[in-house]
């Protein structure tokens, strides 16, 4: 296909090469040179040879629209109205098209693209790009170019995307999705440590991947910033202690960490812990040289413990080291006596442990096997180092689909789900859009399992080596019935319906492009509402004469949930007064407006 960035060049190389021989002065002349100078120089920033694609170029004359495949629909729930997707396709067609029914509604994008390493993972208008191709990176970008504009449209202004990627384009892709969402909305690039120890190359062995993240936009309410909230909330159980009618748990030790935590950098917090095995009784007593403790490294110069303490039984506890040196204590020695009461000591002499004792209600106390715990539920942050092993997505894929797995590096579903643990919601609609093998939607269905979630899914890719009919949905098949396609059990199933679609397209040119746009337009509702146009709760209505047939028996529609009406239909007034409790919902403008105006159908 057509090198647009080098047409538009030489055109406009070949204008000025036309007023050259127009305007001949010295001062022309410097000012042509001087635009022709501008026009073929590289500019700071991420700049590439725009290329065109048959998916992109077929648009123009072509508008794409969804098909159902009936008979591949799922139902996993009978008692759900709710559903996922499965579109089957070119994703910049469906892109498009979600574009009309979730422009700012996704929560979650995860996309796993090609890497384009060369080796044939990077299809380009119906062929691989190899090593040796010169615009192999601006051919990636272009197609990434397109896409990206599109997530960042359909992302909720709390959204997140996650997009994995290695070596090969990390810098490209770092620069592009600047431009698109905005440097400051990069909220950081993760680290995959892939647990490989293939050696891969003859250079520098490679055991991991990216994993870049961006937020729609940042968001100020009253001077209160508001973005994805990137934190994993687990609940877990601690061995917990009771004290008369009191309980406890045992928390952090008082010591200092790290840079400032050595004796010399914070000489007042060198005191000794006195304790006593016997009696439990603790005591902090300042008795160290302050001066020496701010150069010296010697403990018996520094320390004078107390013989008396010491002969009535006590044990002397000084702050364990700091990267060789001597620590210190987090809490000043007034601090320790005040608190005396929210203090323990664990281990053994030598290596005793003072720690923080907090003391918690009694319904935050379970007991297990004879022994108490104290529940909490933590958040912890999102680190940028990954521990994930890309053999987990291999094992994971193989033992669901059994012998039929054949697809190369599925993504591992335990950092999928990590991911969308991050976003501190339940509820929340995630696309990917670069689907494979479908691990992004065995993750969050196993995901509302676990938590109790009810997060959906919309899953994109091609039917390229007929993967999205034999690996992608097969899988989500499987998971959700519990039924490998050999007949095998794989497990109990996972309560989830699904709907498949595959893009079809409607010529602009068409004499009838009206009706055939209607055609599809069942597809749009049931993906844009997550439903199944049944007749019973959702109902559509095209024309004047099903709308009267509606009328008559609208008593037998007991659970109502909403009527979609073709934009002609004219209702009565008894109509009007019939549905003026129900939602109602005109087609099919709120889909293919643009696109029927453009054909004169609309204005």
């Amino acid at each position: 296909m057509a090198n647009l960035s080098q047409i538009k060049r030489e055109q406009m190389i070949s204008f000025l090469e036309k007023l050259k021989e127009q305007y001949s002065d010295d001062e022309s002349l410097i000012a042509i040179n001087q635009i022709e100078k501008e026009l073929t120089s590289k500019k700071y920033g991420l700049v590439w040879e725009e290329h065109e694609e048959k998916v992109d170029v077929k648009m123009q004359t072509h508008i794409p629209v969804f098909t159902e495949v009936k008979e591949r629909e799922i139902v996993g729930d009978s008692d759900s109205e709710e559903y996922n997707f499965l579109l089957e396709g070119d994703n910049l067609h469906s892109l498009k098209l979600l574009e009309k029914t979730h422009r700012g509604k996704i929560d979650v994008i995860y996309i796993d693209p090609p890497y384009n390493t060369g080796h044939k993972d990077f299809v380009y208008d119906d062929r691989y790009i190899e090593k040796e191709d010169l615009f192999k990176h601006s051919k990636w970008i272009s197609f990434m170019y397109k896409r990206l504009k599109y997530a960042q449209r359909l992302l909720d202004n709390r959204g997140v995307i996650f997009i994995s990627i290695d070596d090969n384009e990390i810098a490209q892709l770092k620069l592009l999705c600047d431009e698109i969402f905005g440097a400051e909305n990069n909220l950081g690039i993760m680290i995959q440590n892939k647990m490989n120890a293939k050696n891969d190359t003859v250079d520098i062995q490679k055991n991991h991947e990216y994993v870049l993240v961006y937020r729609k936009r940042m968001n100020y309410i009253s001077g209160t910033k508001i973005m994805p909230t990137l934190v994993r909330k687990e609940k877990k159980l601690r061995p917990a202690y009771r004290e008369g009618e009191r309980y406890y748990y045992i928390s952090d030790a008082i010591t200092t960490r790290g840079e400032g935590g050595t004796l010399n950098a914070r000489p007042n917090l060198g005191y000794t812990v006195y304790y006593n095995p016997a009696t439990l009784e603790k005591l902090a007593v300042v008795d160290y040289n302050v001066e020496l403790a701010r150069n010296s490294n010697d403990t018996d110069k520094i320390y004078h413990h107390d013989a008396k303490l010491l002969n009535r039984g006590f044990v002397a506890i000084i702050p364990p080291r700091v990267r060789g040196k001597l620590g210190c204590w987090t809490w000043s020695a007034e601090k320790f006596n005040e608190e005396n009461d929210n203090i323990v000591v664990t281990g053994e002499n030598p290596n005793y442990a003072v720690k923080k004792r907090v003391f918690v209600d009694k319904e935050q106390i379970v007991e297990k096997g004879g022994k108490l715990f104290y529940s909490s539920v933590e958040e912890s942050n999102a680190r940028s180092i990954m521990d994930f092993s890309t053999n987990e997505g291999t094992n994971v894929l193989s033992d669901v689909m059994g012998e039929s797995a054949m697809f190369s590096n599925p993504k591992n579903m335990s950092m999928i789900k990590h991911f969308l643990t991050l976003v501190n919601k339940k509820e929340l609609t995630i696309l990917d859009f670069f689907a494979g093998s479908g691990t992004t939607g065995q993750a969050v269905l196993e995901l509302n399992k676990e938590d109790g979630g009810n997060r959906h899914f919309i899953l994109c890719t091609n039917n390229e080596n007929n993967i999205c009919e034999e690996v992608t949905y097969q899988r989500l098949k499987t998971v959700i019935t519990g039924k490998r396609t050999d007949g095998s059990k794989y497990s109990e199933g996972l309560q989830a319906n699904l709907k498949y679609y595959k893009t079809d397209f409607v010529a602009k040119d068409s004499e009838e492009i009206y009706d055939d746009l209607l055609e599809h337009i069942e597809e749009m509702i049931q993906l844009q509402y997550g439903i199944k146009i049944d007749n019973k709760k959702y109902v559509i209505i095209m024309d004047d004469e099903e709308m009267d047939d509606f009328e008559k028996s609208f008593a037998d529609y007991k659970d109502l949930q909403a009527v979609f009406i073709n934009q002609d239909v004219l209702l009565s007034t008894s109509q009007e007064r019939m549905l003026q409790d129900i939602n109602i919902y005109i087609i099919p403008d709120c889909y293919f407006d643009f696109e029927l105006r453009e054909a004169g159908e609309l204005w």
